[in-house]
C-alpha cells in the first residue's frame, strides 16, 4: 500500500493541475490550523488542556472536531455540527416520503438537501456551541458569567464552525478529497507529532521490549484497519437473456460488493454522543440534597470517566449496537432488490423480489457482525493502550487512527481516478 501512495503522489507532482490542486489543499490546511490556534476569550485553556488529556471521552470529541476543541479556538467545533447535521437528514430521508423521493431526484435533488443541511447547521452549531460551555462551566473553566460576553462566545464558535465547513467545501471544489473529511483529517494529523514528541520524552522510563510491542501492535492495527475498511462480500448477479431476432443479449455474470463496514465511524460518533449524557447529569445532579441521588450522581460521574471498566464496556456495547442500528438505516435490502429487478438482473438461485431483499438481509446481518466487533474494540483501544502500557501520552485514539486510514486510501483513489482522466485528456 505504502508503495503505491508514494508512486501516486510522484505522479501526482509532475501533473501540473494536480500539483495546484495539492498545493491548494495544503494552503487551506495551513489556515485551517493557524485558526486552530486562535483561542476564544474568557476560558482558561491551560486547565482545560489538562482536563482533555485526563478523559478520554473528550479527547475522541475534540478527534471528531479536527483538534481544534482542547484548545478552545474559534474553530472549536469544528464541523461537528454539519456532521451532525448530515445524520439528522440521512436518518429523515428515511423516515419521510418527501425528502426520499426528492434524494432519488438525481442532482438538483441532492442539491436542495445538501442545501436543507447547511441551514439546519447553524442551530444544531449553536446547541453545540451552548452545551461546550455549559460543560466548561461546570469544571469552573469559564472566566466571565457576562450574558453579552457568553452569547459573543456561543456566535464566534458558531461562526468559526460555518468557516471550518466552507473550507470544506473549497477543498471539494478545487482541491484533493472530500472537504468534510480532509478537515478532519487535518486536524487529527496536527495532533500526532505533540502526541509522538510527548510519548518519545518518556523513553528513558518505557522498558525497551514494551516499545518493540507498540510499535508491532501499531503496524497490525494500521494493516487490520486497511483490510477491514477495503473488505467487500461479493454476491453475485446475472443479467437476464434477452433474444433479438438471431441475435442474443445479456447473460452476463459479475458481481454486487457489499462493503464489510458499510457506515464508517458513524457508530462511534453516536456512542460518544450517548457518553457526553451521563457525565453532564452527573455533575447537575451531584449537588442534590439527597443522598440517594448523589450516590447515582457519582456513579454516573464514574461511568463517563474513559479510565473505568464500565465506560469501556458500556462504550464497547454502544457502539456494536449502533452498528447495527445504523446499518439498518442506511442499508436498504428492498430497494437494492428492486434495482435488480428493475435492472433485469439477478442472484442466480435466488428468486427476484421479496426472496432477493431477505437473501441480502441475511448476508448484511452476517457480514455486519465482524464489523461491529471490529468498530468496538478500535473506539475502546485507547483506554485499552493507556491501562496496559501506563503511557498517559498514547492519546492518539483507533478512531482517529481509522479515520486517518480511511481517508488516505479515498484519497489515493481519487488521485489515481484523476491520473487516468490526465491521461486520456493528451489524446483529446
Amino acid at each position: 500500500m505504502l508503495s503505491t501512495i508514494v508512486d501516486t503522489l510522484k505522479k501526482v507532482w509532475n501533473t501540473p493541475d494536480l500539483r495546484k490542486k495539492v498545493l491548494f489543499t495544503a494552503a487551506v490546511f495551513l489556515v485551517f490550523r493557524f485558526l486552530g490556534h486562535i483561542p476564544v476569550p474568557s476560558v482558561n485553556i491551560i486547565q482545560l488542556r489538562q482536563l482533555f488529556l485526563q478523559n478520554q471521552l473528550l479527547t475522541m470529541i475534540d478527534t471528531l472536531s479536527g483538534g481544534t476543541l482542547a484548545n478552545f479556538s474559534v474553530m472549536a467545533i469544528g464541523i461537528g455540527p454539519y456532521i451532525t447535521a448530515s445524520i439528522i437528514m440521512q436518518v429523515a430521508t428515511y423516515l419521510y416520503p418527501k425528502l426520499k423521493a426528492l434524494s432519488k431526484e438525481g442532482e438538483s435533488g441532492r442539491v436542495l438537501i445538501n442545501q436543507y443541511t447547511r441551514i439546519l447547521t447553524i442551530p444544531v452549531a449553536i446547541v453545540q456551541s451552548i452545551s461546550v460551555l455549559f460543560i466548561l462551566h461546570g469544571q469552573n473553566l469559564i472566566l466571565t458569567t457576562d450574558p453579552t460576553a457568553i452569547a459573543a462566545m456561543v456566535m464566534t464558535m458558531v461562526a468559526g464552525s460555518m468557516i471550518a465547513l466552507w473550507f470544506g467545501d473549497l477543498i471539494s471544489e478545487r482541491g484533493i478529497g472530500n472537504g468534510t473529511s480532509m478537515i478532519i483529517f487535518a486536524g487529527i494529523v496536527g495532533r500526532y507529532p505533540v502526541s509522538i514528541v510527548n510519548t518519545f520524552s518518556l523513553m528513558k522510563t518505557i522498558n525497551p521490549f514494551m516499545l518493540v510491542m507498540i510499535i508491532g501492535m501499531l503496524l497490525l492495527i494500521i494493516t487490520a484497519m486497511v483490510a477491514m475498511n477495503e473488505a467487500i462480500r461479493k454476491v453475485t448477479i446475472q443479467q437476464a437473456t434477452r433474444a433479438r431476432g438471431s441475435l442474443t443479449y445479456g447473460g452476463k455474470q459479475s458481481f454486487l460488493p457489499l462493503k464489510l463496514i458499510q457506515v464508517g465511524v458513524l457508530p462511534i460518533i453516536f456512542a460518544v454522543s450517548i457518553m457526553v449524557v451521563p457525565g453532564m447529569l452527573g455533575k447537575l445532579l451531584i449537588q442534590a440534597p439527597d443522598a440517594r441521588l448523589q450516590s447515582v450522581a457519582q456513579a454516573m460521574v464514574t461511568l463517563s470517566n474513559g479510565s473505568s471498566l464500565g465506560y469501556t464496556l458500556v462504550y464497547f456495547l454502544l457502539v456494536v449496537a449502533f452498528t447495527y442500528f445504523s446499518t439498518a438505516v442506511f442499508f436498504n435490502p428492498k430497494e437494492l432488490a428492486d434495482e435488480l429487478k428493475q435492472s433485469g438482473s439477478f442472484i442466480p438461485g435466488v428468486r427476484p423480489g421479496k426472496v432477493t431483499e431477505e437473501y441480502l438481509a441475511k448476508i448484511i446481518a452476517r457480514i455486519t457482525l465482524p464489523a461491529a466487533m471490529f468498530l468496538g474494540i478500535i473506539a475502546v483501544m485507547p483506554s485499552i493502550a493507556q491501562a496496559w502500557t501506563n503511557i498517559t501520552t498514547l492519546t492518539v485514539g483507533g478512531t482517529g487512527l481509522l479515520i486517518v486510514v480511511s481517508v488516505v486510501l479515498e484519497t489515493t483513489k481519487q488521485l489515481q481516478s484523476l491520473l487516468v482522466v490526465q491521461q486520456y485528456d493528451k489524446y483529446l
